[in-house]
C-alpha cells in the first residue's frame, strides 16, 4: 500500500493542545467525554461461480466527539478531521450537556498490553496472490466431490487505527487488524441441493489464512456439512432435550443470554436479568465470562472505544449472576467499575456496552458422557440465523447441522430444525457440561441498535433439557 500505516492525527490534522481545549469546553460541567479519531481501510475479494465477482477497497477517516452528563449524551461526528469541524462538533455536543453541574470522572487506567499485531493484514499478500488463492479454492472444492455445483469464497481484511483524547489530555491509541477467509459450497444429488459453509479469521495477517493447509481445511469442512445435509431427514417437532456442540453453538449463549447481561439493558430495567445480582440464574457448574483479552481473537480489543483496557469479566459464576458488561456511562450510573466493554462500530457512533468474546467455561464430563445422557433428542452442532427478545430472552435459532439422538447414539442428520426457548430458563435447564470448551473459528459479528462489531463465542458440549424443537415432522 502506498498509504502510510501510521495514523497520527495530531501531527497531520490537528493541534493536540487546541483539540484538548475544545474537548474540555464541550465537556465543561459534564461527567465524561472523549474525542474518538479513526482511520479504517478494508478490502474484500469475492470469487463466485468460477470467476472473481467483486474486488473492493475502502478507506475512511473521521472523528466523533462526545460529552456526557448523567444520562444525557451530546454526540457529533465528521468525516473531516480539521479544527473548524472539531469546533462545530464541540459546540453541538456542548448544547446537549447544557448547564452541566457534573464532576469530570477520572480517566481509564493505562495499559502496556498488546493482544495483536499492528501490521497491515492487507499488505502481507499481493493482490494476484489473493486472486490465485481464490481460484485454487474453487478448483480444490470442485475436485473434492463431483456433486459440487457451486463454490463461493471470500477473502477480506481491514485495519482500524484509533486515537482517543480525553478532556484531561490523556491520549490512548490502538491499531486493530482483522482478516478472514470464508468458503461456501452447494452440492447436488438426484435433483436435491444442499449447502455448507465454513471459515475463520482473527486479528492477524492474511498470510496464514492463504496457506493451503488453512483454506483446504475450510473447504473440507464446508463440503462435509453440505454432504451431511444432503442425507438429512426432516427434523421432528416437539419438546425434547438438546445437546449443543462445542464452539460456534455458543452463538446461542451470546444472543439469548449475553445481550441480557449488558449494562444498559439492566440499568434501564429492560433485561430479563435486571436486579438479579447474587441470585441463582443458571444451573450449578455454569460459569460465563466475557473475555476481551484473548490474543489474536476476533472479538478481542486491547482497549475499548472509550480507552478502558479490556478485561476478563465474570458474568455468571457457578450459576450465580455476579456482574454485567459495562461501558463508562452505565457503570457510573450503576455505581460500579467499567469493564472495558464500551464499543462502537465507527467514529460515527457513540459507544455502548457490547460483548467481546463471550464464553461458557468447561465442566468435568466428556463429550461422550454428555451425549449418553440424551435419551431422545437432538444434537445441534451448527447454527445459522436467529432472533432474540432481550426483555425476556426468548429465542428462535435455526440449525445448519443437527442429528437425531436416541439412547445416547447419534443417528440420522436432520434438516429444518429450529430451537425455541428462552435464555434464562435454558440456563437453569443445563444438566451436563463437558470439558471440551472450544472457541469459534473467528467469524462472528454482533448487531445492536444498528451498530455492528466483531465478536467471538465459545462453549463446551452441553445438555439442555426441555427445549422446543421446531421441525417438519412429528
Amino acid at each position: 500500500m502506498a498509504e502510510s500505516r501510521s495514523f497520527r492525527p495530531f501531527e497531520t490534522h490537528l493541534d493536540e493542545e487546541r483539540a484538548r481545549r475544545l474537548l474540555a469546553e464541550a465537556c465543561a460541567g459534564g461527567e465524561d467525554g472523549e474525542l474518538f479519531l479513526e482511520r479504517r481501510r478494508s478490502e474484500a475479494l469475492v470469487f463466485d461461480d468460477g470467476r472473481l465477482k467483486t474486488a473492493s477497497y475502502d478507506a475512511s477517516e473521521g472523528f466523533g466527539l462526545r460529552a456526557v452528563n448523567g444520562e444525557t449524551v451530546g454526540y457529533a461526528h465528521s468525516t473531516e478531521i480539521s479544527e473548524p469541524a472539531l469546533a462545530r462538533a464541540a459546540e453541538t455536543a456542548r448544547l446537549a450537556v447544557g448547564a452541566g453541574g457534573g464532576t469530570l470522572a477520572a480517566g481509564p487506567g493505562a495499559t502496556n498490553r498488546r493482544l495483536y499485531t499492528d501490521a497491515d493484514p492487507m499488505a502481507d499478500s499481493e493482490f494476484p496472490v489473493k486472486v490465485e488463492t481464490l481460484r485454487e479454492i474453487d478448483a480444490y472444492a470442485r475436485g473434492r466431490d463431483r456433486r459440487v455445483v457451486q463454490v463461493s469464497a471470500t477473502i477480506s481484511a481491514s485495519l482500524q487505527e484509533i486515537a482517543i483524547l480525553r478532556p484531561d489530555g490523556q491520549l490512548i491509541a490502538d491499531t486493530r487488524p482483522m482478516a478472514r477467509v470464508n468458503v461456501s459450497v452447494i452440492v447436488e444429488q438426484d435433483g436435491r441441493r444442499e449447502s455448507g459453509s465454513h471459515g475463520g479469521g482473527g486479528r492477524f495477517g492474511l498470510a496464514g489464512l492463504l496457506a493451503p493447509e488453512s483454506w483446504q481445511a475450510h473447504v473440507d469442512e464446508a463440503l462435509r456439512i453440505a454432504l451431511v445435509n444432503l442425507e438429512a431427514e426432516p427434523a421432528p417437532a416437539g419438546q425434547m432435550d438438546v445437546v449443543l456442540g462445542a464452539g460456534w453453538p455458543g452463538i446461542l449463549l451470546h444472543e439469548a443470554v449475553g445481550h441480557g447481561l449488558e449494562g444498559d439493558f439492566n440499568r434501564k430495567g429492560t433485561s430479563a436479568f435486571t436486579g438479579l445480582i447474587g441470585q441463582q440464574v443458571a444451573a450449578r457448574g455454569v460459569t460465563v465470562v466475557d473475555d476481551g483479552t484473548l490474543p489474536d481473537r476476533r472479538g478481542s480489543i486491547t482497549v475499548d472505544d472509550e480507552g478502558t483496557p479490556s478485561s476478563r469479566t465474570v458474568l455468571i459464576e457457578d450459576g450465580v449472576l455476579v456482574g454485567y458488561m459495562q461501558d463508562r456511562q452505565n457503570a457510573r450510573l450503576m455505581g460500579v467499575a467499567p469493564t472495558g466493554n464500551g464499543r462502537r462500530e465507527s467514529f460515527a457512533h457513540a459507544p455502548m456496552p457490547r460483548m467481546t468474546n463471550t464464553i461458557m467455561e468447561g465442566g468435568s464430563a466428556t463429550r461422550e458422557e454428555v451425549l449418553s445422557e440424551l435419551k431422545d433428542g437432538i444434537y445441534a452442532v451448527g447454527f445459522g440465523g436467529g432472533q432474540v427478545d432481550i426483555t425476556n430472552g426468548k429465542f428462535v435459532f435455526s440449525c445448519t447441522e443437527a442429528y437425531r439422538v436416541k439412547n445416547g447414539k447419534i443417528g440420522a442428520p436432520l434438516k429444518g430444525a429450529t430451537l425455541i426457548g428462552d435464555g434464562p430458563a435454558a440456563m437453569k435447564q443445563i444438566r451436563a457440561i463437558a470439558g471440551d470448551m472450544a472457541l469459534d473459528p473467528g467469524i462472528g459479528n454482533c448487531g445492536k441498535a444498528g451498530q455492528w462489531v466483531p465478536v467471538g463465542v465459545g462453549q463446551p458440549t452441553l445438555l439442555i433439557g426441555g427445549l422446543t424443537v421446531g421441525g417438519s415432522s412429528t
